[in-house]
């Protein structure tokens, strides 16, 4: 039986979601808690793979058994997990799926939000980043559509993946004004590591004036990573959605 999670969680204490040697991280710590309760080793695939800090408030995550559970005891296993796993992740759902619906591969887009602070923000601080000059958000989101033109986004990742390609489709990228934020929001059928905090350092440079909108399309073009901005703290991005086409979960 295949299962299907929906969860969210505080990214800050974690060193991402994927497993990692001796340091804390999301999938581990579901993966322990599952084990433990469904009394065989479990494993889980999540939807993606995101960076140390990094937070989501949708997120969604697969995984198999040899056991079929029905709605109450989902529903233990649920409030067992959710004991376990602490105050910074919380499991809303867990239910069964098709066996060959992935949480990874049948994802047809993400969607990332960034925010950005304009002033202090005492109850938000540890989810914005702060900044202290002024910034061109028309400009900001005319330099955002070009991203539609483009496939190949080398310059934004991380070097040395190991990813068989740099492409993505970004179907969504605007910045929104909202009280004291600034949001980014950005949309597209995949990520690669780091791509959309070094987008949205970029975006900022467009705002500050520091480069053009022919420089932002050249930084694009030039595919290298040296040539883009700053990549931005990690405690101010969070993964909001998960679409799977056409199937509502």
């Amino acid at each position: 039986m295949r299962y299907f999670m929906h969860l969210a969680y505080n990214g800050t204490p974690y060193h991402g979601w994927q497993i990692q040697p001796n340091a804390p991280t999301v999938q581990h710590t579901l993966e322990e808690a599952l084990s433990i309760f469904c009394n065989e080793k479990i494993n889980i695939v999540g939807c993606g793979r995101t960076d140390t800090g990094v937070h989501a408030t949708n997120f969604y995550a697969h995984f198999d058994t040899q056991q079929q559970f029905d709605e109450n005891q989902l529903t233990h296993i649920l409030y067992k997990v959710n004991a376990f796993a602490g105050e910074n992740i919380a499991v809303y759902r867990i239910f069964p799926v098709a066996d060959d619906f992935h949480a990874r591969f049948s994802a047809t887009a993400r969607t990332y939000q960034y925010h950005v602070a304009t002033q202090k923000m005492p109850f938000r601080q540890e989810f914005v980043y702060r900044i202290f000059f002024d910034l061109d958000v028309e400009k900001m989101n005319a330099a955002a559509e070009i991203l539609y033109q483009y496939e190949d986004f080398t310059s934004f990742s991380k070097l040395h993946t190991q990813t068989a390609t740099n492409n993505c489709n970004v179907m969504y990228a605007h910045w929104d004004e909202i009280d004291n934020e600034l949001i980014f929001t950005i949309k597209a059928n995949r990520f690669l590591r780091n791509m959309v905090r070094a987008i949205t350092g970029t975006l900022i440079d467009v705002g500050r004036g520091k480069i053009t909108l022919d420089d932002f399309r050249n930084i694009i073009e030039s595919r290298n990573r040296c040539n883009a901005g700053t990549s931005l703290p990690a405690k101010a991005l969070f993964l909001t959605e998960v679409e799977y086409g056409d199937t509502k979960l």
